[in-house]
């Protein structure tokens, strides 16, 4: 009697179902997995980084000097007006000056402004002939172009371009249409018509290099008018051209008016004397080594005072003198000859800035 081999069939059966289990079960969590990513994929995130600013500073370069000067210009306030004077004067109307309606053509008479302040005419010119050919209409345009003829001399072209303002009315000359009025009605002085009875006394210079911000220097101007002479305030105006000297002495001009502060020294202008003053203090700020290495060291050199009246200059004082030659247009002074500054290394014992002009008296 034989024995039968068991069959192993189902054993083997079991193991290759139980094969494709794991295999489906692998590929169904592959699949989720997939799926899941595919719909985190979609999702919109937003991401939020910090990216650093870069601010560009423009730092002139001590070996260059500005094309056109650009000077400290300073005009009396209307506080310089003496009490009585004020009071007689009527309650001035709400008028301002129109703007010009064009950027590139606001900045055309900004450095014909500035161009007719330092005497350079020519250019003075084909800046506001560019502003022309762009806002023909425009009275600030028009208004300086009369300015810039009437300080060459050449009356009867400024006085067409008053009229053109004129013509304009209030209403589209603003405050521009009283000054042109102004000019036709008393019509235009003659260059020389106030030299000889408004001109610049002997300026001071206190220079400390060693002050609490930087290099300190207060220049005091004063101004002296002819006994009896009938002077204007609102139409004197004094123009200040500082130079500085830099390590390599190179003699290279102000390009930062913000270091430069002034103050009348008495308000309302009482003419004591014949004489009214300014005191423009002048600070170089102090650098750090690093930016000394850089740039290099910078020192003042000197500056160059301009009186006008009526937008015509009446006298020029340079100091060292050879600046004078560095402006477009100078004038020497009344007297003949050019007065020389009281320069000094340091402020006297005792001086105080916010006290009248001439150094305490010593106490007995």
């Amino acid at each position: 009697m034989g024995f039968e081999k068991p069959s192993s069939l189902p054993v083997f059966t079991i193991c290759c179902w139980t094969l494709a289990l794991l295999a489906f079960s692998q590929l169904l969590v592959t699949g989720l997995a997939l799926a899941t990513r595919f719909e985190a994929s979609r999702e919109v995130r937003t991401v939020i980084r910090e990216v650093p600013k870069v601010v560009v500073m423009r730092v002139p370069s001590p070996g260059t000097e500005p094309n056109h000067p650009s000077p400290v210009v300073v005009r009396p306030p209307l506080e310089a007006l003496t009490s009585t004077a004020a009071a007689s004067l009527p309650a001035p109307l709400p008028l301002s000056t129109p703007q010009v309606g064009d950027p590139h053509a606001e900045r055309l008479v900004k450095e014909a402004r500035q161009a007719r302040v330092a005497g350079d005419m020519g250019l003075a010119i084909v800046k506001l002939n560019e502003a022309l050919s762009l806002f023909g209409d425009d009275p600030s345009v028009n208004y300086e172009l009369g300015l810039v003829h009437e300080q060459m001399g050449v009356f009867v072209t400024a006085s067409d371009y008053y009229e053109k303002v004129l013509r304009m009315g209030v209403s589209g000359a603003g405050s521009l249409y009283e000054l042109a009025a102004a000019k036709l009605r008393d019509g235009i002085k003659p260059p020389d018509v106030m030299r000889g009875k408004l001109a610049l006394g002997r300026i001071r210079i206190f220079n400390n290099p060693n002050g609490d911000h930087g290099q300190q220097v207060i220049l005091t101007i004063p101004l002296q008018k002819a006994p009896e002479a009938e002077i204007e305030i609102a139409k004197i105006t004094v123009s200040v051209t500082f130079f500085n000297q830099t390590a390599k002495d190179e003699i290279v001009q102000l390009e930062d008016n913000s270091w430069v502060t002034e103050k009348w020294n008495l308000l309302p202008f009482k003419w004591v004397g014949d004489e009214e003053s300014l005191q423009m203090t002048y600070v170089i700020p102090s650098q750090d080594s690093q930016t000394e290495h850089l740039f290099g060291e910078r020192s003042y050199y000197g500056q160059v005072v301009t009186l006008l009246y009526e937008n015509e200059v009446l006298d020029v004082q340079a100091w060292p003198r050879h600046l004078a030659s560095r402006m477009s247009k100078t004038l020497g002074n009344n007297s003949g000859e050019p007065l020389l500054p009281d320069f000094q290394d340091s402020p006297p014992p005792g001086f105080d800035p916010n006290l009248p002009l001439l150094p305490p008296l010593p106490r007995k």
